[in-house]
């Protein structure tokens, strides 16, 4: 057995928000030196981790990710770091399975980097690490994430995940106060928001696309109830299952915020705080990972191909870099009652089955 469950126990409970992953990088980055890894701290000035091991003979570079960032959540009033994303199991599974590969001295040909990447969840930390060069050399890209139960049940996985494009768009909407008695006298954020909230429901694309947009935060105070309020914050989560609808949805999306507010007098600055593309994966890439987990979990244990409306910064790597051959798998942890729950759960027995399909993809590929 591998020591993937001893190093969760111990990531669970030092979870970090992205970019402040300082205990986390400091236990990965000591336990890849101690097995013997030329290990990068700091990558591009965050916490990322580049190991690596050189076999000294001719052959591709294949590189394996995980994330190691928490959630925030609001609990009891308070703003409260917790792994509810599966990254402490992410990084558990590529770290334990690096020791491993580097016990067992399966690297025969080329070279292996194990990345240990921040902030998957603010959606910037793949960029960072392809900004500080960490995949400048790489030749193939492997990530995985574990699944909810009514994806991928424990005992199955999937091969290819295919994650969507999301955005999220923020608009700050500048009216001009007034008395609530004299109305006419000031512009109503809050009207002008309403009103942008709307416009943007009435966006359509062509319905044999997969896409959604809706208002997820809406903040809007003068601080009395008799005052006409002057600034308005709306956010907006955009999604489809391809990058070239994404881009016309945000398009759409900016162009009628944009203008029904105008349409009140009020102004509105945008941001596009967050972007994520869809996913691009490698057939080849995927035949790999799909021997890996047939030769682990039996015939019965793959699944086909998987599409989500959810979304993932690794696909940043393959978007920044075409010609890296990437992959990205789904594992099956009987995962409930979801992702992003604050009381999410899995079965930890999953992990050691993560450690054995990347040392199967490990040997077919350097091995």
């Amino acid at each position: 057995m591998s020591k993937a469950i001893e190093h969760y126990q111990h990531l669970h409970l030092i979870p970090e928000l992205g970019f402040t992953e300082f205990k986390t990088s400091a236990y990965i980055a000591q336990a890849l030196e101690d097995a013997g890894f030329n290990v990068t701290r700091h990558v591009n000035g965050t916490t990322g981790i580049i190991a690596e091991i050189d076999s000294g003979k001719p052959g591709p570079v294949m590189a394996l990710r995980a994330d190691m960032d928490a959630l925030g959540h609001i609990i009891d009033g308070e703003l409260v770091a917790r792994h509810t994303c599966g990254h402490d199991g992410h990084s558990s599974v590529v770290l334990a399975a690096a020791q491993e590969i580097m016990k067992e001295g399966m690297v025969k040909k080329g070279r292996l980097k194990i990345l240990f990447q921040p902030a998957e969840e603010l959606g910037t930390g793949a960029l960072a690490m392809v900004e500080g060069g960490a995949i400048d050399d790489v030749d193939m890209l492997l990530g995985f994430h574990v699944r909810p139960l009514e994806e991928c049940p424990m005992g199955q996985a999937v091969p290819a995940m295919y994650y969507s494009a999301c955005a999220t768009v923020e608009a700050i909407i500048t009216g001009v106060p007034s008395h609530a008695a004299r109305p006419h006298l000031g512009i109503n954020a809050l009207d002008a928001a309403v009103a942008a909230v709307q416009a943007v429901n009435t966006i359509h694309l062509a319905p044999s696309l997969t896409y959604s947009v809706k208002a997820t935060r809406f903040l809007c105070d003068a601080g009395v109830t008799n005052s006409v309020p002057a600034e308005a914050r709306v956010c907006w989560d955009l999604r489809s299952q391809h990058n070239e609808p994404m881009d016309e949805l945000k398009a759409k999306v900016l162009r009628a915020i944009e203008h029904s507010v105008a349409a009140l007098g009020a102004t509105a600055e945008i941001h596009v705080m967050k972007e994520m593309p869809a996913a691009e994966v490698d057939s080849d890439v995927t035949a790999i990972i799909a021997e890996s987990v047939t030769e682990v979990l039996g015939a019965e244990g793959l699944t086909e191909p998987k599409f989500t409306p959810g979304s993932e910064d690794f696909f940043h790597y393959s978007r920044q870099r075409p010609a890296i051959k990437t992959g990205f798998w789904g594992l099956g942890a009987n995962l409930t009652p979801g992702l992003h729950h604050p009381d999410m759960r899995f079965d930890l027995d999953a992990l050691e089955i993560g450690v054995r399909v990347f040392k199967g993809c490990v040997k077919r590929v350097l091995g």
